[in-house]
């Protein structure tokens, strides 16, 4: 014990700073910081942060639990930033009722207003706290700080009760504000060994590693522990943007993972194992192995799902529409079955491990070569490849292997075809889970682009409108998106409708949308339109030709982004527009032909116009050929739609032919 105390000496070099701040002691320095010091835009900020945790031994029930203490001192610089002080603290819960499960209590919170010179201080009423479930694995405590006006300063504190010790607490340096100072310090016992990692692109500005004699006491014996001190200051906020995997791969932030425990009889117990470990425990428990391997639920249903004339990969996909058609996602995620394959085809209803176990087992009834995958979703975060953290997967798919093709397959979305993940699930790699085999990483990869083509033709009737019919075809993640989005109304008619009333100066006379239902094929949508120009034919008329899906504002609007942009899938989309005009007409102006590529083959978009004879005609490419771009890539994503932007605010003028 004395030999890894003085390693972690070693490893976190002594330094001063300062330890908890008072509570309810604001100083004139707190309210005349100018928010310039640090960021200008800033509508609140982080005047002092600090956090500290402690293991607490119940000798009534013999558990180890940790004990979590945070306080926040914030200044509120404009009434934007006053969301700040609705305060959400998540209280994880094992599921199983009420004994896992994290409290919170002493719950304290203080607005302080500087009036003619005087604090006056305002506390928060116990009748401004309260819980909301949120599922069956998670409470939310809320509270909100009172008289909030712009230049308040809040301050808070809470205790978390956890018996949650395999990931001690992460403690989140950055945030939606910006902090002068973040402080953890977390108090660990001799006999536990964490692995602990920092994530993020800012380094530590303080470190310390220190003994703390008898912190612990426990069945009578008094035990050390190392209390490491860690700060950051100055840190800015970290603002979420489009396209980016969860927020907590970029934080900075502080991650412990129990790797072993010393217990007083001398004992070992070793929680980071080496995946063939793991293997053994997926493959041999029940609510993971033992749900793939039972094939006799399937068995006898396999006569009236498939034919023998069949090939392997009509099989498959027919297994794989049955299991999506017959079992619905109940919306929870999970690895592991919380039931078991039969009843699941009972209930017809399960969590993803439920269903997609439930396929692996009817593809495997089909004598198919199929195995499991564990993953993360993307809202979940990347998972530690140094060494196997079951916890940090969240989700199970399936993969089937026909001939030299491999399929990832996902039975909880009825929406999704064949071999195509949903969104959420590309995110990284996942780890392949064979019963009989080793494990092995697998890339996490949309098995096709996104693909929509436009095509509008039509006419300028004398009266300057345009009657043209508009043909969208579909593929990819964007077929997945417009059937997700018909789906949302009771009807095709109520889809359209709504989609009529939401366009400007675009009426829909007529339409025409096939394969809503029919996942494995192009998704079509066909309208007839009429686009009021605003002017007589006769007298000439100007219209912007970008109005199918135009890009009217730049989705990167960051300085710097230091994650990359990750869009999940490569993307094109072609558009064609042939406009016929009445004799007499002539295109006098016109969009002039542009082209734009990104570095290294990552993308081009190409604006080509003409005019024969009678008819105007525009074609447009649009394509991202990377699902992920670099942070280094960003300048130049950024430039690339600035551009694209400006270059479709060209109008086309029509006049009369002198």
């Amino acid at each position: 014990m004395k030999r890894r105390l003085l390693y972690l000496l070693l490893l976190f070099p002594l330094s001063s700073f300062c330890q908890e701040f008072d509570f309810g002691k604001p100083t004139n320095d707190d309210f005349n910081f100018e928010r310039t010091k640090i960021d200008s835009n800033a509508n609140a900020v982080y005047l002092d942060e600090y956090g500290t945790t402690r293991f607490s031994f119940d000798s009534e029930t013999g558990q180890m639990k940790l004990l979590h203490v945070y306080h926040a001192k914030i200044k509120i610089f404009k009434k934007e930033g006053f969301e700040i002080a609705n305060v959400v603290v998540p209280l994880y819960k094992s599921g199983t009722g009420n004994s896992q499960a994290e409290y919170i209590s002493q719950i304290h919170g203080v607005t302080f207003n500087l009036e003619n010179g005087d604090i006056k201080e305002d506390q928060m009423n116990e009748k401004a706290i309260f819980k909301e479930e949120k599922s069956k694995y998670l409470t939310l405590a809320k509270f909100t700080l009172p008289n909030l006006k712009e230049g308040s300063i809040i301050e808070y504190e809470y205790t978390i009760e956890s018996p949650y010790l395999f990931n001690f607490r992460t403690w989140n340096f950055q945030a939606q504000y910006p902090k002068l100072k973040s402080t953890y310090v977390a108090n660990i016992p001799a006999n536990y060994k964490y692995n602990v990692s920092l994530r993020g692109f800012y380094k530590l500005s303080e470190t310390k590693a220190e003994l703390n004699s008898a912190c612990l006491r426990v069945v009578g014996k008094d035990m050390d522990c190392s209390k490491l001190t860690y700060v950051m200051k100055d840190l800015p906020a970290f603002i979420e943007e489009d396209y980016m995997t969860a927020p907590s791969n970029y934080k900075a932030a502080i991650y412990f993972e129990l790797s072993e425990v010393y217990y007083l009889n001398g004992s070992i117990q070793k929680y980071t194992k080496s995946w063939s470990d793991i293997d053994y425990e997926l493959a041999s428990g029940k609510d993971f192995g033992g749900q793939m391997k039972r094939k006799e639920v399937f068995k006898n249903l396999l006569t009236s799902i498939v034919t023998p004339n069949d090939t392997e990969l009509q099989k498959a996909k027919k297994i794989f529409e049955y299991i999506k058609k017959q079992l619905k996602w109940n919306g929870y995620y999970g690895k592991f079955s919380e039931t078991s394959v039969k009843e699941v085809t009972e209930k017809r209803s399960g969590n993803v491990a439920d269903i997609n176990l439930s396929l692996i087992a009817a593809l495997g009834a089909a004598d198919f070569d199929v195995e499991a995958v564990i993953l993360s979703t993307r809202d979940n975060g990347t998972v530690n490849k140094l060494y196997p953290i079951i916890s940090d997967f969240n989700y199970v798919v399936a993969k089937v292997n026909i001939g030299n093709e491999s399929y990832l397959l996902d039975a909880t979305d009825p929406l999704m075809p064949f071999g195509l993940l949903p969104l959420r699930c590309i995110n990284d790699q996942g780890r392949v889970i064979p019963l009989r085999k080793p494990s092995y990483w697998i890339d996490l990869k949309a098995s096709r682009k996104s693909f929509t083509t436009y095509t509008l033709v039509g006419e300028v009737s004398e009266n300057g409108k345009i009657f043209a019919k508009l043909t969208n075809v579909s593929m990819g993640y964007d077929a997945v998106n417009a059937r997700k989005e018909i789906k949302k109304y009771t009807s095709i008619d109520e889809y359209v409708e709504k989609l009529d009333e939401s366009l400007t100066n675009i009426r829909i006379k007529n339409f025409k949308i096939s394969n809503v239902d029919s996942v494995e094929n192009e998704m079509i949508e066909e309208y007839e339109i009429e686009l009021n120009t605003g002017a007589a034919a006769e007298n000439g008329m100007t219209f912007n030709p970008f109005f199918i899906y135009p890009i009217r504002k730049n989705p990167f609007k960051l300085k710097e982004r230091n994650y990359p942009v990750d869009l999940g899938a490569a993307r094109e989309e072609r558009i064609l527009i042939k406009i016929g005009l009445p004799k007499g007409l002539v295109v006098k102006e016109r969009p002039k032909d542009f082209s734009l590529a990104l570095p290294n083959q990552g993308g081009r978009y190409i604006v080509q116009s003409a005019m024969d004879e009678n008819e105007f005609t525009l074609n447009q490419l649009f394509t991202l050929n990377k699902a992920i771009y670099t942070s280094e890539e960003y300048h130049y994503l950024k430039e690339f739609y600035n551009q694209i932007i400006q270059s479709q605010k060209t109008d086309v003028v029509i006049v009369k032919n002198k």
